[in-house]
């Protein structure tokens, strides 16, 4: 075929050129699209990690991207081609091609809107200590005597968190301990389990 592209092209119905004219440019995307894709390339925009991360409000189910214009033309260009391959009429081919093209944006709209579900915002919420149980790291005095440290597990993992006791006796280094509630927002209320 590449050997004497010349004489290849000009034997190419008009049909068939539509076709590989956008099956060359769009396939070297699409596969430049996923390389990126797979080594965590992107495309930086206006503001920095912080802008993302304040804007972010989830995905959603995008079907108008640049990602799945890329996949639908590969797939429209390359089903054109087999179909005109295979014989197929114009228009056959055309309503075919149409519908692989847009099977296959429905297809990537669906895997990016469930990769979206997988995330999470990382952010902890104090909130699910409630009820907690853990263990007293730095000694915590009674009566809201001083701010010592719990280890307790929230949202998976382990942590150090500040905490304060209204117990009538100190909680001392590996005493095990109930989170009672969250004060402020930012410091536990615990007693002696």
């Amino acid at each position: 075929m590449f050997e004497d592209f010349p004489a290849w092209w000009d034997a190419l119905s008009i049909i068939e050129k539509i076709y590989w004219g956008f099956a060359i440019p769009f396939t070297v995307l699409f596969v430049l699209q996923m390389v990126l894709t797979l080594i965590g390339g992107e495309v930086e925009t206006e503001g920095g990690a912080d802008f993302d991360i304040e804007t972010d409000h989830g995905a959603g189910f995008q079907f108008f991207t640049i990602k799945n214009f890329v996949a639908f033309f590969t797939i429209f260009s390359w089903t054109g081609i087999a179909c005109q391959d295979a014989g197929l009429s114009i228009l056959g081919t055309i309503a075919v091609s149409v519908i692989a093209g847009v099977l296959m944006m429905l297809i990537m709209a669906a895997l990016f809107y469930s990769f979206s579900k997988l995330t999470s915002s990382g952010t902890l919420k104090l909130q699910n200590a409630k009820g907690g149980v853990g263990e007293v790291y730095l000694t915590i005095k009674a009566k809201r005597g001083n701010i010592g440290k719990v280890s307790i597990m929230v949202q998976g993992s382990f942590r150090e968190l500040d905490a304060i006791t209204d117990d009538d006796q100190d909680l001392t280094n590996g005493m095990v301990i109930t989170v009672r509630d969250v004060i402020n927002g930012n410091l536990l209320l615990v007693s002696k389990s």
